[in-house]
């Protein structure tokens, strides 16, 4: 049966598991963007309530690890292991953002701006996974992002990328299930789940 949760929902109070549906609760993001505050108190205010980190959490080992790990959670329709694939509020704040090109000049964009637009978009993006490959076994064959990737700092963002896979059918199938990966330190994260099935 499909499993009717928002994963954006899912991302946001931090689900820690299918089984056990325990709930950590993050704190929202705010709706009122000050364009006047400097860029250290903006960032300063986004953070406040979120558990600092250091390192990113969960996710897989390699690209290949994390497109396989997406697959399989899409045709078991496992929000839970959907949102556990991607970048938290938390990583965002303490090891993204401060390096990343968009909250930068000549962008500026205040952090609770950026984690909205991000969030948004990549909560669309897994509705329309679900809609469309949600229940389905996908055999991968590949994936590609590009010739290159992009270093912010200690990030390393890859993207937009397309997945080849196998159909029940037999046919393969080529298309943008997500937009970016984000690597740090050896470990990988889905940075948005943005795509183009709508």
């Amino acid at each position: 049966m499909r499993v009717a949760v928002s994963v954006g929902l899912a991302m946001l109070a931090g689900i820690t598991g299918c089984e056990s549906r325990d709930v950590r609760a993050e704190p929202p993001a705010s709706a009122v963007v000050d364009s006047v505050l400097p860029r250290e108190e903006a960032l300063r205010r986004f953070r406040t309530g979120l558990r600092q980190v250091d390192s990113l959490t969960g996710g897989s080992e390699s690209r290949d690890a994390l497109v396989s790990a997406l697959m399989r959670a899409l045709a078991a329709e496992d929000t839970a292991a959907i949102a556990g694939l991607a970048v938290s509020r938390s990583e965002f704040a303490y090891l993204y953002y401060p390096t990343a090109s968009e909250g930068l000049p000549p962008y500026d964009l205040e952090p609770g701006l950026m984690w909205f637009m991000l969030f948004e978009r990549s909560n669309q993006g897994v509705r329309n996974l679900l809609q469309r490959y949600g229940g389905t076994r996908m055999e991968v064959l590949d994936h590609h992002c590009g010739t290159g990737h992009r270093q912010e700092g200690e990030n390393r963002v890859y993207g937009p990328c397309v997945v080849r896979w196998r159909s029940t059918a037999g046919d393969t199938v080529a298309a943008r299930l997500f937009s970016r990966i984000l690597e740090r330190d050896g470990r990988f994260k889905f940075l948005s789940y943005a795509n183009r099935l709508d």
